[in-house]
């Protein structure tokens, strides 16, 4: 999406899966892409009224499918085929969704997610302080996964 703004809404007060799927949009997709967290009631309206893609809601294309998450949808969409990003789906997956086994990373990234999320308000006054928090932490993880899946 060379030279032009894309735009993204989703639920706001984001844990595992919309934390990481912004870390893909702007790492991946669009570093320029704009990110809007807005009220669950209030994803579909503003994707209209914004021309924002909606995701990880229900019934969207970039949400879960099946056993998957909107990360691996995110994966599809833009055809993304890095092993590294494969193997960040599966622990992602794993730890958004209740097969938390899914990976042996998965348990750990719940719960660093989940003390991350416990500190939104007191220590992060909104979700995009808590992606600015979050993303060395999936940096990380890809730097790891990079290593892990050659």
């Amino acid at each position: 999406m060379k030279n032009s703004k894309s735009k993204f809404v989703t639920r706001e007060h984001a844990k595992v899966d919309r934390i990481a799927c912004a870390w893909l949009i702007k790492r991946f997709i669009d570093p320029n892409a704009e990110i809007l967290y807005v009220p669950r009631d209030e994803v579909v309206q503003v994707a209209a009224s914004t021309a924002a893609l909606p995701f990880d809601i229900p019934g969207v294309e970039l949400g879960h499918h099946g056993d998957l998450c909107s990360f691996d949808a995110f994966l599809k969409k833009y055809e993304l085929t890095d092993p590294a990003l494969a193997r960040l789906a599966e622990i992602v997956r794993g730890a958004d969704t209740d097969n938390r086994m899914l990976t042996p990373e998965s348990p750990g990234l719940y719960a660093i997610a989940s003390g991350f999320h416990a500190q939104w308000r007191s220590r992060y006054p909104d979700d995009h302080a808590l992606l600015e928090a979050e993303f060395p932490l999936y940096d990380s993880l890809y730097e790891f996964c990079k290593t892990s899946a050659s």
